[in-house]
């Protein structure tokens, strides 16, 4: 495969899944990074053809992911320098080396900064894919499954099973985790909540395909699936199956933000003296050792209500102990935070 053949199936395949002009405008921060160069290629094998026109910025001329990109956008809760959002506008953020996306956009209501992160686009994606196998009659016979870490939101969790009606599986963080376990479903869709990940079909669900006798709805789930890279992070195909998909069904990005709300989270880092006392369970989500703390933690995060959940897990990289919690309220979920830590101090002092 060259870079040319790269170019020419993803855009043939986005020019055979999508029959109208994207509606509302779209702006790509490239991050000043190796995405713009190649956003332009692909650009240009749309030649006269009006589908896909993005308005890209940050395309090199500022240095790498400085004060733009997908990171900065995730952490800042707010756009890039040097973009003023504008309501009716779609806002992407590529980071520096394009394989990971997130989408964001101004609250046509409230006018406030809304982000659309990896959650939500996983969600997107396995949205369209099990209708598109419902359409042709074959998604009983399929294992469908949206592999999440611990940090994905815990309504994003209730949607997905009770909504979407799709199996989740919780693994470690790390994209190889991820990447394995969805690698095992017929039909597998990961997205860390930076924006990285991926669909991944199994050779099974392409022969099944393959089988059917011809119709359009085959032809569009075949097509749909050349948007995808299955190889883990591709910013730029991500890109363009959101857009696929957003505009086959017709939704805005706020009707997409709007599938369901987030939990109020917060994340914290714990000083401590020797990391690797902590032990968890293999997604992540309970302590092992030392003995005892799962309980505390158990009891603590009882007292904030039906939806709250926390867990702690040492860091791969630095001698600190991370610390996650989420409640139904922002305070809660502050205090919460705050008490797990105020714990793994005691505990580890």
């Amino acid at each position: 495969p060259t870079e040319e053949g790269y170019y020419a199936k993803l855009s043939k395949a986005f020019l055979k899944t999508n029959f109208k002009p994207i509606s509302d405008e779209l702006v790509i921060d490239c991050a000043n990074g190796v995405g713009a160069q190649k956003l332009k290629k692909l650009i240009d094998y749309f030649q006269e053809n009006t589908l896909f026109k993005p308005n890209l910025c940050n395309i090199g001329d500022g240095i790498l992911n400085h004060n733009c990109g997908a990171d900065f956008v995730k952490i800042r809760q707010g756009p890039p320098d040097g973009i003023l959002l504008k309501p009716d506008v779609r806002y992407a953020s590529f980071d520096g080396d394009a394989d990971r996306i997130v989408y964001y956009y101004v609250n046509p209501i409230t006018s406030k900064f809304c982000l659309v992160d990896g959650d939500k686009i996983a969600i997107l994606f396995m949205l369209h894919l099990k209708d598109l196998f419902e359409k042709l009659d074959i998604a009983n016979e399929l294992d469908f499954c949206i592999v999440q870490t611990a940090y994905a939101n815990g309504n994003s969790t209730q949607y997905i099973r009770n909504v979407l009606k799709v199996e989740t599986d919780c693994v470690a963080t790390g994209v190889k985790n991820l990447h394995h376990r969805a690698k095992q479903a017929d039909v597998g869709v990961y997205f860390e909540a930076n924006g990285h990940g991926t669909a991944l079909i199994s050779k099974k669900t392409i022969n099944l395909i393959n089988n059917l006798q011809d119709s359009q709805e085959k032809q569009l789930l075949l097509n749909f699936i050349d948007l995808i890279n299955q190889t883990s992070g591709d910013a730029i195909s991500d890109l363009l199956v959101v857009e696929t998909i957003l505009n086959n069904r017709q939704l805005s990005i706020h009707e997409w933000n709007s599938l369901y709300s987030d939990l109020p989270s917060k994340q914290l880092k714990v000083k401590v003296a020797d990391r690797s006392v902590i032990k968890t369970t293999c997604d992540e989500t309970k302590c092992t050792a030392p003995l005892g703390l799962q309980e505390i933690i158990d009891s603590t995060v009882s007292k904030y209500g039906p939806k709250a959940r926390a867990f702690v897990r040492p860091s791969g990289t630095e001698d600190v102990v991370r610390v996650y919690a989420e409640t139904e309220t922002q305070e809660k979920t502050d205090q919460l935070a705050n008490q797990i830590a105020e714990i793994i101090k005691q505990q580890l002092s």
